[in-house]
C-alpha cells in the first residue's frame, strides 16, 4: 500500500533516502534494559511529487518517541544558549514586545529560551509535552503547559503576540493540524517564527545523520510556505541560520495580516527553484551520498583498529545515532561516547549500545582519536577538548565528508 503525503495526500512515489531499520534516536538503554527486546522502526523517506514535502515513510507514534524521560535538554550546548538569548533580544526590538505582549513557544524544551523572556519581564507560556524538560524549565519560572501542541488545544490558550517553534516543525506528524494551531493561537497582527534545518543544505552537504524517527519532515521554503498558505497564514520573511549545519528561520502571519513580504521570501525561493528543489531528479540523487559517507566512516574505523589506535566519540546525539546504526557500528569499533548531559551518562547508545560517560572518561582514556558526532557544534567541544588535542588527539567528524584534524 502507497503511504500518501501528511500534507497534501498525493501518493509518496518518490525516493529520498533508506536507512534500514533503527530504534528512535533518544530511545537511550539503560544496562538492565539489554535483557529486553530492542522496538526498531523503518528509517526510510520519501519525497512529495507534488508540494514537495520530504518525510518519513512509516514512523512511529509520537508518544512513543518523546517520552517522560526523554534525554535532549537543549541548555547542555553553550552556543544554543547564546543563538537563543541573541534572538529574544532581536524579536523583542523588532516586534516591539514589552509587559503587555504574550509570547508562546512550542516545544519549549528545558526553558532554554523563554527563561530570557521571564528575565525581560514579557509574559510568556511554554507548550512543551515531555516531563523531563518541563519540569526543568518550570523550575527556572518559566510557565510550562505540558501537552502535545495542536489546533485543538490552540483555541483555549491565552492570544500571542509571538508564537516561536524552534527545530519543532520537523518534528511533528499532523503538520497541518500544527500549522492549524499556530493561526489559531495568533492574534490579528501577531508573528510567527519558526525555525528548522534547511533541507537544501541537508543535500548540499550530505547530513544525512540528521534524518531520524523524531524528524517526520524536512523542509524547504518551498513546501513551507505551501503548508503555511494552505492554513491560512504566510510567510513574510525568512532568514539563512547557521545552526545545524544550515536552517532557516521563517517570520509568518494570518494571511490578512498587515505585515509586508521582505525581498528575502522570493530569493530564497528562486534559489531554491534554480537548484532544483521542485522537480524529481533532486530527491532521487541522495541515497548514494549517504552510502558514501557511511563507507568512508567505516573503512576510517577499520583502518584505526588494523593500526591498533584507539577511538572514542563525543557527543551521544541523535546524529550519532543515525551514523552508528546506517553503519552497523558497535562498541568493537566505538569502545565509548561522552557526552555532558547527566540524563545520558550511564546509559547505552540505541541501537549501537555504545556506553555513554561523562566527559571526564577522556583524560583517564585518551583515545589517538576522538568522533565528533554533533558537527554543528564541532568548533565548542573541540575548544572543550583542547588538553586533548595538546597531548595528540585527534578530532574527527564524518559529514560532509570523512576530516581528520590535528
Amino acid at each position: 500500500m502507497t503511504q500518501t503525503c501528511r500534507h497534501c495526500n498525493t501518493p509518496l512515489t518518490l525516493e529520498f533516502l533508506d536507512l534500514g531499520h533503527a530504534p528512535p534516536s533518544n530511545a537511550y538503554v539503560s544496562s538492565e534494559g539489554l535483557s529486553q527486546p530492542e522496538l526498531t522502526f523503518p528509517l526510510r523517506i520519501k519525497a512529495c511529487p507534488k508540494c514537495r514535502l520530504v518525510q518519513t515513510e512509516d514512523f512511529a507514534e509520537a508518544d512513543q518517541l518523546f517520552t517522560h524521560d526523554y534525554a535532549y535538554f537543549s541548555s547542555t550546548s553553550r552556543s544554543w544558549l547564546d543563538h537563543a538569548a541573541l534572538y529574544v533580544d532581536m524579536i523583542t526590538k523588532r516586534l516591539g514586545l514589552n509587559a503587555d505582549s504574550h509570547v508562546i513557544e512550542v516545544a519549549s524544551n528545558d526553558g532554554y529560551l523563554l527563561k530570557n523572556f521571564v528575565a525581560a519581564g514579557i509574559p510568556c507560556l511554554g507548550v512543551e509535552p515531555t516531563e523531563s524538560t518541563a519540569k526543568a524549565a518550570e523550575e527556572l519560572g518559566v510557565p510550562v503547559l505540558q501537552a502535545f501542541f495542536g489546533e485543538d488545544m490552540a483555541r483555549d490558550l491565552p492570544k500571542a503576540d509571538l508564537v516561536l517553534g524552534n527545530n519543532v516543525y520537523a518534528h511533528v506528524p499532523d503538520i497541518n493540524d500544527f500549522t492549524r494551531g499556530l493561526r489559531e493561537v495568533l492574534k490579528p497582527q501577531g508573528v510567527i517564527t519558526l525555525e528548522f534545518p534547511h533541507l537544501m543544505r541537508l543535500v548540499e552537504f550530505n547530513q544525512f545523520d540528521t534524518v531520524y524517527h523524531e524528524h517526520f519532515s524536512y523542509l524547504s521554503l518551498l513546501a513551507v510556505e505551501r503548508i503555511m498558505t494552505a492554513a491560512g497564514c504566510r510567510v513574510f520573511d525568512v532568514e539563512e541560520l547557521p545552526t545545524h549545519g544550515g536552517s532557516l528561520r521563517i517570520y509568518a502571519c494570518r494571511a490578512e495580516a498587515d505585515h509586508q513580504d521582505t525581498p528575502a521570501v522570493a530569493a530564497l525561493r528562486a534559489e531554491e527553484e534554480a537548484r532544483g528543489m521542485d522537480t524529481d531528479a533532486y530527491y532521487s540523487a541522495f541515497q548514494a551520498k549517504a552510502e558514501q559517507v557511511k563507507n568512508d566512516f567505516l573503512r576510517f574505523l577499520l583502518q584505526a583498529r588494523a593500526e591498533g589506535k584507539s577511538v572514542a566519540a563525543y557527543g551521544a546525539a541523535a546524529k550519532g545515532n543515525t551514523l552508528m546504526n546506517f553503519g552497523g557500528v558497535k562498541p568493537d569499533l566505538v569502545p565509548f561516547v561522552c557526552d555532558a548531559a547527566p540524563s545520558k551518562q550511564g546509559m547505552l547508545m540505541p541501537g549501537s549500545h555504545v556506553p555513554i560517560l561523562a566527559p571526564d572518561a577522556l583524560r583517564a582514556n585518551r583515545p589517538d582519536y576522538l568522533v565528533i558526532f554533533p558537527w554543528n557544534i564541532g568548533p565548542e567541544i573541540m575548544a572543550q577538548n583542547q588538553a586533548l588535542a595538546d597531548a595528540g588527539t585527534k578530532f574527527v567528524t564524518a559529514v560532509p565528508e570523512l576530516r581528520v584534524l590535528g
